[in-house]
């Protein structure tokens, strides 16, 4: 039986009584064996034996109250799953835990039913899926291509249709590079927001657990069930309200940032260039405004990870088994961690502070702006020149990726294309910490646009910043504009609001301020700004409002809600009404 795994797909055929968790789960399994002697994608595929206790978990259960019943998902094995061995690729390191990483706890309390655990670059060091002891993980669609790394077993375990998702980590691309090479949704969220507990490090400091899925709505119910706080995690971080389910939507026009010229890399590529130009075009035409970003101070953020002290921080996980049994680390591992030993603290701290001289103007390079686009990877490479210069082309395929987790950046790589010889090709999505639901916004509305057959969104996609609409002494350049700016707002656009409203001059001040009233009869439309300011400032901004004004929902000409100043009714009392003016800054000017 061909079963469609996308979750909201194999719900209905749960529903509809075509399959059970127990017969699609064990003839998943079947097809993952047959898969394995050629893909190497799994290094521990559960037994039937091993399956059935998560299986009998879900008899008698309801569908209904376990949001991923029976969704089957693959592991990978640097993330624990009690009683199965980790071995981070590494069979000298392995153990069996006794508790499964929180992310997999989660998951299992959800319904979900882990298939296995997945294949990767041995350490969680390399973006190929080609370092491993357990053989090296061929492209889904073209095999003499890499599948990519270090998630490379669980980016195949999607692709090839024998998991719903997968569970990956990412800490230099790990989590975006396999996912643009097999056609996938890779999603590497704001460092903290999905725990690590019980995962293996690369870098403990930067690690991220990561999703693959076919859409970015699948991602998006992911991250929402499992965004939460963990007590098990020191660097376990909340998840605004901003950035919870709800946030997911059809995104309004937006600002986006395109690297220049100069900072685009394709390593000779011819496709590469005219790809990302289309890539952009569509942005375009999903209502994105393109800005030119000067990419440099964040590549040079991404050459402090291997260049820098990170390695020690690598090191410290690997090191021990290295100095005790080198050979049980692969030769380009131990390459790769070689200089470790001799990084010192001084080092380390200068590295800090120039990481955090960066951070500060790549941060304000991000100010104005709703999200970035960069290529995945600038060029596809073969298993042949991988083998041939491991650790150049290994380099090459992090170019985009290396940064987002230094620089503390949430990011969601997207298909976007295929390259003439059929092998997928996608974009990166990228933005401030906790915007990781409007990324996915945006990346889901870029799959429809190429066809996906998912229905849009019935609500407005959110982020970090609110909008506001304001109509009187909040306009620019007026006597409370300050209170504005002072928070970070910038204007975004002039309009008016739909022709339902009457304005009023209210009674005292200095300041003198104007009240805006939404009527059944008689309305006109007012002259308004629309200003956007960070949502951790809305509530300082909303409690210095004074009575008998404050914010509610206005309505622009166009037809959007957004939120604004209204008017008590009361405080009309003793105002003067200057509707036929249009405007306050029209009744001003009639001021004098």
């Amino acid at each position: 039986m061909n079963i469609n795994l996308q979750l909201d797909a194999l719900r209905g055929t749960y529903r509809d009584g075509r399959t059970t968790p127990r017969q699609l789960l064990l003839q998943l399994r079947d097809k993952a064996a047959a898969l394995n002697p050629d893909y190497h994608l799994f290094i521990h595929l559960l037994s039937a034996e091993e399956l059935e206790p998560y299986l009998a978990a879900l008899d008698g259960r309801d569908l209904d109250s376990l949001p991923l019943y029976g969704v089957p998902f693959a592991i990978k094995d640097n993330i624990d799953l009690a009683g199965i061995p980790t071995t981070a690729a590494c069979p000298a390191f392995a153990y069996v835990p006794e508790r499964s990483a929180t992310i997999v706890e989660q998951l299992l309390a959800l319904g979900a039913i882990p298939l296995g655990k997945t294949n990767l670059d041995q350490f969680a060091t390399g973006l190929n899926g080609s370092r491993s002891p357990y053989g090296a993980c061929p492209n889904s669609v073209l095999p003499e291509y890499p599948s990519g790394g270090s998630s490379a077993g669980s980016s195949l375990a999607v692709a090839l249709g024998v998991a719903s998702f997968s569970l990956g980590t990412d800490t230099a691309g790990s989590g975006r590079v396999p996912a643009a090479l097999n056609n996938l949704v890779g999603m590497k969220a704001t460092k903290g927001l999905i725990s690590t507990a019980g995962v293996v490090p690369a870098c403990r400091t930067l690690d991220c657990v990561t999703t693959f899925t076919a859409t970015a709505r699948e991602a998006s119910q992911l991250l929402t069930l499992t965004a939460r706080l963990d007590p098990r995690d020191e660097y376990s971080r909340s998840n605004p309200l901003w950035n919870d389910g709800s946030a997911f939507g059809t995104p309004r026009p937006f600002r986006f940032g395109v690297p220049r010229a100069q900072d685009l890399q394709f390593y000779g590529c011819p496709e590469g260039p005219l790809l990302f130009g289309d890539a952009i075009d569509r942005l375009k035409a999903l209502g994105g405004e393109a800005v030119e970003l000067d990419l440099s101070p964040f590549l040079e953020a991404a050459r402090l990870l291997y260049e820098g002290p990170w390695v020690a921080e690598r090191y410290s996980v690997a090191g021990e088994l290295m100095a005790q049994n080198p050979e049980a680390v692969l030769p380009v591992i131990r390459a790769v961690l070689a200089k470790a030993p001799a990084v010192d603290g001084v080092q380390t701290f200068r590295a800090q502070y120039r990481l955090q001289a960066l951070k500060a103007r790549c941060d304000t390079a991000l100010e104005g702006l709703d999200c970035v686009v960069t290529p995945t990877i600038g060029r596809p490479v073969t298993l042949a020149e991988l083998e041939a210069e491991p650790v150049l082309r290994n380099s090459q395929l992090g170019y985009y990726t290396n940064f987002m987790n230094l620089l503390d950046y949430a990011a969601v790589a997207v298909p976007s294309a295929f390259m003439d010889n059929g092998l997928p090709w996608g974009v990166t999505l990228f933005g401030r910490a906790f915007t990781d639901q409007y990324l996915l916004s945006v990346a889901d509305a870029l799959q429809r646009q190429q066809g996906l057959a998912v229905p849009a969104p019935a609500t407005v996609a959110r982020h970090d910043r609110a909008r506001l609409v304001v109509c009187g002494a909040h306009l620019d350049g007026l006597a409370l504009n300050w209170q504005l700016k002072q928070r970070g707002a910038r204007l975004v656009e002039t309009t008016f609001s739909s022709q339902d409203y009457q304005l009023y001059a209210l009674a005292g001040g200095p300041p003198f301020r104007p009240g805006m009233v939404r009527v059944k009869d008689g309305g006109v439309a007012i002259a308004v700004e629309v200003w956007e300011l960070p949502s951790r400032e809305l509530g300082s901004f909303l409690t210095g409002i004074p009575a008998p004004l404050g914010l509610g929902k206005v309505q622009l000409a166009d037809g959007r809600w957004e939120s604004g100043f209204i008017c008590e009714a009361y405080g009309l009392e003793g105002a003067v009404n200057i509707s036929h003016l249009g405007g306050w800054r029209m009744y001003l000017k009639t001021l004098g």
